[in-house]
């Protein structure tokens, strides 16, 4: 989970850096990836106990929230 977590911001970083708005798109959609991944591994780990309902969902709302802000940023760049 860590893993992924580091993955979102580590890709938006490295698109930055690209001097292409295609580079920088395709790393934002490598980070959109990331997140929707770490989703996935929130859910197992309150299926398994390690997360309460409450805090899964805390946690889901806010990688929805940054999914959303990661495609409006997608967005604007392609126009």
């Amino acid at each position: 989970m860590t893993r992924s977590a580091v993955s979102v911001s580590s890709n938006i970083a490295e698109g930055a850096e690209r001097d292409s708005r295609i580079e920088f798109v395709r790393f934002l959609h490598i980070a959109k990836g990331s997140a929707a991944e770490l989703r996935t591994q929130i859910y197992i780990a309150q299926r398994v106990g390690l997360f309460s309902s409450i805090d899964k969902e805390e946690f889901i709302m806010e990688l929805k929230e940054i999914s959303a802000m990661l495609q409006g940023l997608i967005n604007s760049i392609k126009k």
